[in-house]
């Protein structure tokens, strides 16, 4: 995989419960590494759970409308940005998003710059090994998927989304990567040995929806 390389970095990575220093550091090690290789990174950056925590907050004391909830969540999520842009701010090959304004998903804007770019796959991190066809949480016989296609994975999940959604891939970004041909890797950022294998184009743990 050389060229511009698209990462969606999810929240559940970057402050799973604190901010998880260690994982951070080995990520960032990885992509400065493979940077020498010649290959350039645009990573968004997720929300996750301190994003919820907010939304949750204010639902029990007021009455956000879609549109508090969904800035209450962008601001959080660019404290998670701020913090991932610092950590390569030296390294001129990769770029850093955020979010900017309500209606939008990160997994939306890993697929707009994947198709501003021309490139035609995202890797999406977050602290799930695979895509399942069940909540595995609830089903204990719930079965991975390692490859499927956008129409059948599109069953599997709600079809709208709404702020604080958690989905493997949301709907809007979904539909939208199928539109645009756009492949998508649903893989766990740990351990980083699994992204390494993945971004040498050698054989990893994940889900393919394509």
């Amino acid at each position: 995989m050389e060229g511009t390389v698209i990462i969606s970095l999810g929240g559940s990575l970057i402050i799973p419960e604190e901010i998880d220093i260690d994982f951070l550091r080995v990520f960032k090690n990885l992509i400065v590494s493979e940077t020498k290789k010649g290959k350039n990174f645009k990573i968004i950056t997720g929300g996750g759970k301190i994003c919820r925590k907010y939304q949750e907050a204010a639902k029990w004391i007021a009455s956000p409308s879609a549109d508090d909830l969904d800035m209450l969540g962008i601001r959080a999520l660019n404290l998670n940005k701020e913090l991932i842009r610092i950590l390569f701010k030296d390294c001129d090959k990769v770029e850093i998003f955020g979010a900017e304004k309500p209606g939008n998903s990160t997994d939306t804007g890993a697929v707009l710059l994947a198709e501003s770019v021309g490139v035609k796959r995202v890797i999406n991190l977050s602290n799930i090994d695979y895509v399942y066809d069940s909540d595995p949480k609830i089903n204990p016989n719930a079965k991975k998927i390692e490859e499927i296609s956008w129409a059948e994975y599109r069953k599997l999940i709600p079809k709208n989304w709404n702020p604080g959604l958690n989905s493997p891939f949301d709907p809007v970004a979904s539909k939208m990567a199928e539109e645009e041909g756009i492949e998508v890797i649903i893989m766990n950022g740990k351990p980083i040995d699994n992204l390494a294998k993945c971004l040498n184009g050698e054989k990893f743990l994940g889900t393919v929806i394509k």
